[in-house]
């Protein structure tokens, strides 16, 4: 009985190191994608204007929340000369919005874009907070959070 929890608990170890090795192998593999993540919140109406800058471009992103009804929160963006309105769920497939940023390299399949995920919503602060990301595998694309 001894030998069996003496080979069991050496497995376990086993299992556990493997494991372990994995999921740091595969975040250092997806961390080269994922630049930069910023965390803001904003108020009804208030904007958040992002400056993306790569080769000789600069484009502004904008983006704002007009309604939070239903656990649904309505957004209006735009990015160069492309304005849309979404709504995001916190609890569904419809939690963010991807923006891409730059047309696709001729050997690159995946461009460079934004991630806008809507993270919680604060009744008593009537804020929204949304979490950006920046994927640019090619490293071309830099981002400026400007002030109002």
């Amino acid at each position: 009985m001894l030998f069996f929890l003496k080979a069991n608990s050496s497995i376990v170890k086993l299992f556990l190191q493997i494991t372990l090795f994995l999921a740091l192998s595969l975040s250092a593999v997806f961390a080269e994608e994922l630049r930069d993540v910023q965390k803001i919140s904003l108020k009804k109406d208030e904007q958040k204007k992002i400056l993306v800058k790569y080769g000789s471009f600069e484009k502004i992103f904008k983006f704002r929340w007009t309604l939070y009804h239903n656990k649904g929160l309505v957004i209006f963006r735009s990015y160069d000369r492309i304005v849309a309105q979404n709504i995001l769920y916190l609890r569904n497939k419809n939690q963010a919005v991807r923006v891409e940023l730059k047309p696709k390299d001729g050997g690159s399949y995946e461009g460079a874009y934004l991630l806008v995920q809507f993270k919680s919503f604060d009744y008593e602060k009537n804020q929204a907070q949304f979490e950006i990301s920046l994927i640019d595998k090619s490293m071309q694309v830099n981002l400026k959070y400007l002030e109002k």
